[in-house]
């Protein structure tokens, strides 16, 4: 549950997180042939990521190289930014018509600006046949009004770590895989323990994990037209359980003021159960606290009634504006085709989003004395079988998600009740 995304800016953090260490070698793949008269008379173009340098700078620059001599006429220039600064830096660029030709983003920010026609219509410069060679259900997150402005580049889904050791001391035998059942883990881990089983954050700017586990517990977020479809019974069971987990004390009370960082610390510390995060963390905890390490196993992702999970992806855009876009696109097909998408997954300990990539026999095979990180990684490929983007592509679904935080936050506290939150919160989306 609790995880990464705030790209939304905590997804953007959170997937930095994951890019540990590496200097992976890279080679050719697929790329669309509508896009090889790019070369002809030569193009430079820019292409900005955010905040790899300096630990990925010797990846970039072989990954630049090797696609400079396959394509002598393509010159690439490398823009590393800060990530507190693309969203600012991106929206100056096009507003000024003065953007970079490939941006690394993620579908829930660029899909903000494709509401605004910012990107390259990639339907005219992909063909069908490299378009199939992505997982089709990955390639619908970077959609909007059914035009594809984004090439999906590495994923993450969510999973579940926990502490053996504590579940045990609360006579925990089975670890929760629905939030039904989380419900009566955290009550029993509160009374054996006297800790909580998990931190959520209801912080409006941070993650969009509780938003995504209205989907999960089967509210439609809009309607068709965009108007709130969460006012209706899945809605209001939705806002009732998280209601009633803060209110019986099963929640910490600063999941209204801190953020998902705070999940993590405070699984560190040993002060709650679960964590939902991504297996980039298991690092992390390893390096922070080894013998929570050592307590600490993998279970699939916490789902609701419709068994949907969630996935986080990473994407490629080209801006419109850009004066190469034949050039642009090439490039960034080439560093997510099969072969590339591969070698990046093994080094950074991500998914893929081709499907032969994610086919290759390291997501499949697990021995029985396999570590967590290497476990971890085997649930995440399977998980990904059924995973999908739960949020709309929403220009505006920060908004969305504050309303619905901010309404949830005051029937937490007792100042509304259930209904009139939902119904509050259903008037400010529709009145923004």
């Amino acid at each position: 549950m609790f995880k990464i995304q705030k790209l939304q800016k905590f997804t953007i953090w959170a997937i930095l997180g994951l890019l540990t260490s590496w200097i992976v070698s890279c080679s050719t793949g697929n790329v669309d042939s509508s896009t090889k008269s790019a070369a002809v008379g030569g193009a430079n173009i820019e292409f900005w990521t955010m905040q790899l340098q300096p630990q990925f700078t010797d990846y970039f620059q072989s990954l630049i190289a090797t696609f400079e001599s396959q394509n002598p006429g393509i010159k690439v220039k490398w823009v590393d930014i800060p990530w507190t600064a693309m969203e600012n830096k991106i929206l100056t660029a096009v507003s000024a018509k003065t953007p970079p030709d490939v941006v690394n983003l993620n579908p829930d920010f660029a899909s903000q600006l494709a509401g605004r026609n910012a990107w390259l219509d990639l339907d005219t410069k992909v063909s069908p046949e490299v378009r199939s060679s992505y997982l089709p259900n990955i390639w619908q997150a970077s959609t909007l009004n059914g035009k594809s402005f984004g090439i999906p580049w590495y994923l993450t889904t969510r999973l579940t770590i926990y502490n053996t050791d504590l579940l045990k001391q609360a006579g925990v035998s089975k670890t929760p895989s629905t939030y039904a059942e989380l419900a009566q883990v955290a009550q029993q881990v509160k009374d054996k323990t006297g800790k909580y089983a998990f931190f959520v954050t209801f912080v409006p700017q941070d993650s969009g994990e509780v938003l995504q586990s209205f989907v999960q517990m089967g509210a439609t977020l809009v309607d068709t037209a965009g108007k709130a479809a969460f006012n209706s019974p899945q809605g209001k069971a939705a806002f009732q359980y998280w209601v009633d987990l803060y209110k019986k004390g099963l929640l910490p009370r600063e999941a209204l003021t801190q953020g998902h960082r705070h999940a993590i610390d405070l699984y560190q510390a040993g002060e709650t159960a679960l964590l939902a995060s991504g297996p980039e963390f298991l690092k992390t905890i390893a390096n922070n606290a080894p013998k929570i390490a050592q307590n600490s196993a993998i279970a699939p992702q916490l789902t609701g009634d419709t068994g949907k999970k969630n996935v986080a992806v990473m994407n490629i855009v080209v801006p419109r504006e850009s004066k190469q876009p034949d050039a642009a696109v090439k490039f960034a097909l080439f560093v997510t085709n099969d072969e590339n998408q591969l070698a990046f997954a093994k080094a950074a300990n991500v998914l893929p989003s081709t499907v032969k990539a994610l086919s290759d026999s390291y997501f499949k095979d697990v021995s029985t004395n396999a570590s967590s990180v290497e476990k971890a990684r085997f649930v995440s490929a399977q998980q990904l079988q059924q995973a999908e983007i739960l949020t709309p592509p929403l220009k505006d679904i920060k908004k969305l998600q504050k309303a619905i935080y901010e309404n949830l936050q005051a029937a937490m506290l007792g100042e509304k009740t259930v209904d009139k939150a939902v119904e509050d919160a259903a008037q400010q989306w529709n009145n923004r």
